[in-house]
């Protein structure tokens, strides 16, 4: 329990570095799974693209 706990604080502590996503302000909810789809896309390329050390 406390493995999927923690994956799931991170996942919306991640998301909430997007201003838009942390107060939903669009009334329709197509909007809204757009720009989170958007901000996954975004943490996963910026996680991706991180440069080898």
């Amino acid at each position: 329990m406390g493995k999927l706990r923690y994956v799931v604080e991170q996942t919306f502590a991640l998301l909430h570095q997007f201003k838009r996503l942390a107060v939903r302000w669009e009334r329709r909810t197509e909007l809204h799974d757009a720009f989170v789809s958007l901000a996954c896309s975004l943490i996963c390329w910026r996680r991706l693209n991180k440069p080898a050390s």
